[in-house]
């Protein structure tokens, strides 16, 4: 796990797929995402020092987002959050639809299985459902929107107080430019791209991604721009 401090008070975790973001708070710890299942150790040993993980905030159900977050729940007693139409999918009680693939987008997820582990994972003992309207009680005030598209439940966290918005995979940079892109393997690409659309509306300096790079500076025009290029082209 590479670990990056985005800001005094927020750092990034990277992981071969995917990466999570932990929020301090005085000595309150909030956890976007959790990485995939072995990640629980790494980012315990990262929040011991920084407070108490009081939170776990999932933005979707695939596997290198929810894998940690079972164990972390179980070992901190931190709350598990996750939209309502995603949750029986993090519980483990149904399974959770395949994406529907772009021609191009096939190789990219078969590479990116080869770096997930194998086999199932510990599942939270309890997650606490959200539907999206919900103000949670971190960073000055935390909105969960929902974003559906990458999946039914997918959710986006917005700080305005600080201007920081979390976006999960509903948005993306492209590993190979740098650019703003809509987040990859869709349920529902149109509701994608009118996700993409919603979050572009927001007034944010800094975007976290579920994958690639923030943009750390005027990241609402960022997302402006690449979100306008969806209407012309696609």
């Amino acid at each position: 796990m590479d670990v990056i401090e985005l800001l005094p008070r927020l750092h990034l975790l990277r992981f071969p797929v995917g990466q999570a973001y932990l929020w301090r708070d005085e000595h309150e710890l909030t956890l976007i995402d959790a990485g995939p299942a072995g990640s629980a150790s790494p980012i315990a040993v990262l929040a011991a020092p920084l407070g108490r993980l009081r939170r776990i905030v999932l933005t979707h159900f695939h596997e290198d987002h929810v894998g940690g977050a079972g164990d972390l729940a179980a070992a901190t007693g931190a709350e598990v959050l996750a939209h309502r139409l995603d949750a029986p999918v993090v519980r483990g009680e149904i399974p959770g639809p395949p994406p529907v693939f772009e021609d191009w987008e096939r190789p990219l997820h078969a590479e990116a299985l080869q770096h997930l582990p194998r086999g199932d994972f510990a599942r939270p003992p309890q997650i606490t459902e959200v539907s999206g309207g919900e103000v949670l009680d971190f960073g000055g005030g935390a909105h969960v929107l929902h974003v559906p598209g990458h999946t039914h439940g997918s959710i986006a966290v917005h700080l305005p107080e600080h201007g920081v918005l979390f976006t999960g995979d509903a948005v993306a940079t492209s590993p190979v430019d740098g650019a703003v892109i809509l987040g990859v393997f869709n349920l529902d690409r149109a509701q994608a791209v009118a996700s993409f659309h919603r979050l572009a509306g927001l007034e944010a300096d800094l975007a976290c991604f579920g994958h690639g790079d923030p943009v750390t500076g005027r990241a609402s025009a960022a997302l402006r721009r690449a979100a306008d290029t969806y209407d012309r082209d696609h």
